[in-house]
């Protein structure tokens, strides 16, 4: 089968002076028959090029499904007299969330279990099942939860009956995918927030449960198109609060829960460049807020007088307060300090950081527990130990392991290696990386890596443990994440350094990690490939302009690439919330930026290392016909044979497919391709003894 070659239509774009040319401009019609003709095109040439890699994608994808456990439990959460938590067992796709009902945790063993919602049994009715958001009432009679079978972004509010398991009449569409939904603390009130033609959480609604949809109550609407809603309850679950917010500014609105049909009360009016957050703990409302304070200070309130705020904690540069969870009996923060995650207890107005024993981790406080709780759950792990959940008694310190999350087949992790390095950016500054391989894996000299990053809107690349990746650890294959300006693991300048005008430090600090990892020996070019997703993929898709020869394989997924043209489209869902990440190309200054490291803008007539570039139909975040139409510029402009495919998934969105073994399977075609273009011999990759 011959490369598929997308027809041209000449478009041009003229602003500030400037022409750029746009011959894939038609690709964005997907009621075009001939653009569904051309993304097919593309699949079965992506199918033709991946069938003699069909034995090694098999034997990867066995490789993975060898290292599920046959049955994974989370730790049960206790709320009220009812402990609960999910659990996945080997031969199903989807978790099952159930609840014992207890008297304590060491009792739990003798209770029968109760299911609350079966996703297995949902994603009967389809191909593609999501299932976000999940609220209990407080009297733990009714569950409402979010639902979603086309990939987008509107999801479905469902109520499900506790005691006969039936669905009531409530059915409630057009809601965000998260932060969208609570209940009032009498259980007779659902406060959902709505999404506009442009997909943007805009409407908080009041539903009465019972009642018609069409008489619900808008108990406030976001206005600005650079402002999206979302909504939250305190961990007390005694206020509602409604959260409006652009990249750079905050304002919030509470509600008390136990009256669902009074007013909102505005928390602090949104000011330019100030974000805050808002807890609630005993007669205080706590305030995490930015004003004056680059990482972020404490503030303290009584609820009676919002405007009488005193520092709960001394502000403290090097830590990065990032959440606050309040406790009957206790406080914690969780931020970052030293380029990790940290908490924090508070003590005698101090807080002191909970240690742990490896020089790189990963911790977080669970979520969703009870304001009551005596014990409080924490989540450890590393690139060497699996989740680990910890029970800590806030009084003592102690922390008592509870669980271990189970690893299949043999795992030694003394046979493993992890490790921090320092790359330096061509301003000088130090860039983090973690790295993970096998004991053994650089004793013949260079091996071969995948290195991967992120680095926008300030999300972290944490260190986390995945099982299944030690079937490619065991090959000899070293991991590498580039923690990349534009996240914010050495604070919060650390994303104010990687975006708008700053962004290409984050393209160039991936280069400089790349160039690191070879002068110190880890790889080689030919031995190298880069991976990255949705602004990942604008990373790793700028990188393979300006320096792809690094590279032998580079893996764009959901990727970013048209940056000026779609930051020029209101049209679009989600352009005008990014302009506070990306800028605002009808700005002058702003547009020639943001076009000088546009993947889409740069294609050049030279060579490019092999490109496996995936997509989705129904992405609601990064349009299917951002890659098709770098895809089909690459295929015009590019002089070298290396490889070039793209998959459209035609039937999903930003995520992918659904299900874990469909994750499993497309995550192993993907490493097949990776594998065979660094020249690695998947039939000798390890499974478990």
């Amino acid at each position: 089968m011959k490369k598929p070659i997308a027809k041209r239509i000449p478009h041009p774009h003229e602003l500030h002076g400037d022409v750029r040319e746009d011959d894939y401009y038609w690709l964005k019609d997907r009621n075009n028959p001939e653009v569904i003709k051309y993304l097919e095109e593309e699949n079965r040439y992506f199918d033709e090029i991946m069938r003699p890699l069909e034995e090694q994608t098999e034997h990867i994808y066995q490789s993975m499904v060898d290292r599920v456990p046959d049955s994974e439990v989370n730790v049960p959460v206790q709320h009220g007299q009812y402990f609960y938590y999910s659990r996945l067992d080997k031969s199903k796709q989807y978790p099952i969330y159930a609840r014992k009902q207890s008297a304590s945790r060491e009792l739990l063993a003798e209770t029968t279990e109760e299911v609350v919602l079966d996703l297995n049994e949902l994603a009967e009715e389809s191909d593609y099942l999501s299932v976000t958001v999940q609220r209990m009432s407080t009297d733990h009679n009714r569950l409402a939860y979010l639902e979603n079978r086309d990939g987008t972004d509107r999801y479905t509010i469902h109520v499900k009956d506790m005691n006969t398991g039936e669905l009531l009449p409530d059915r409630i569409p057009n809601v965000f995918l998260y932060g969208s939904m609570e209940w009032s603390r009498c259980g007779d009130y659902i406060f959902y927030i709505t999404v506009d033609d442009n997909q943007r959480p805009c409407k908080l609604w009041r539903h009465r449960l019972g009642s018609d949809v069409e008489n619900d109550e808008l108990v406030y609407e976001e206005k600005d198109e650079t402002f999206t809603l979302y909504v939250t309850k305190s961990q007390s679950g005694k206020f509602i609060f409604a959260h409006s917010g652009s990249k750079t500014t905050s304002e919030i609105r509470m509600l008390d829960a136990d009256a669902p049909l009074s007013p909102m009360q505005l928390v602090d009016a949104r000011r330019d460049g100030i974000l805050y957050d808002v807890e609630h703990w005993g007669d205080d409302l706590l305030i995490l807020t930015n004003e004056n304070a680059l990482n972020f200070q404490l503030l303290r309130c009584p609820l009676d007088n919002l405007e009488a705020r005193t520092n709960l904690i001394e502000y403290n540069e090097d830590r990065y307060l990032q959440e606050v969870y309040p406790f009957r009996d206790t406080l914690l923060i969780a931020g970052r300090e030293n380029g990790l995650t940290q908490i924090w207890v508070l003590r005698d107005g101090e807080l002191e950081q909970i240690s742990w024993d490896e020089p790189i981790y990963n911790v977080a406080v669970l979520s969703n527990q009870s304001y009551e709780a005596t014990e409080v759950l924490l989540q450890y792990e590393s690139l060497l130990t699996p989740k680990t959940t910890y029970g800590l008694n806030p009084g003592t310190g102690e922390k008592q392991c509870l669980q271990v999350a189970p690893v299949s087949g043999e795992y030694d992790r003394s046979r493993f290696h992890q490790e921090q390095l320092w790359a330096t950016a061509e301003d000088g500054v130090n860039i983090p990386m973690t790295v993970v391989y096998q004991e053994g894996a650089l004793d013949n000299g260079p091996a071969p890596l995948i290195l991967y990053a992120y680095g926008s809107y300030g999300a972290n690349s944490d260190p986390r443990f995945d099982p299944y990746r030690l079937p490619l650890l065991e090959k000899g294959i070293v991991f590498v994440t580039a923690q990349v300006r534009g996240g914010s693991e050495m604070g919060r300048s650390w994303y104010e350094d990687g975006k708008m005008q700053h962004k290409r430090n984050t393209f160039t600090d991936f280069i400089a990690t790349a160039k690191h990892l070879i002068e110190e020996g880890y790889t080689t070019p030919s031995q190298m490939a880069a991976r990255g997703g949705s602004a990942g993929g604008l990373l790793v898709g700028a990188v393979a302009n300006m320096a792809g020869e690094l590279f032998k394989v580079i893996v764009p997924a959901v990727p970013f690439v048209d940056v000026v043209t779609t930051m020029l489209d209101t049209t679009i869902p989600l352009t005008t919330l990014e302009w506070d990440e990306w800028g605002n190309p009808q700005e002058k200054e702003d547009y020639f930026y943001m076009k000088s490291y546009s993947p889409y803008d740069n294609v050049e007539a030279k060579d490019y290392p092999h490109l496996y570039i995936t997509t989705g139909l129904n992405d609601p975040r990064v349009g299917y016909w951002e890659p098709a139409k770098w895809v089909a510029r690459l295929r015009a402009l590019k002089t070298d044979d290396n490889t070039l495919v793209m998959k459209t998934n035609m039937g999903a969105g930003h995520f992918g497919k659904s299900g874990r073994f469909n994750h499993l399977k497309e995550a192993a075609e993907c490493y097949a391709f990776i594998l065979d273009r660094l020249g690695v011999g998947v039939e000798e990759v390890s499974t478990p003894r």
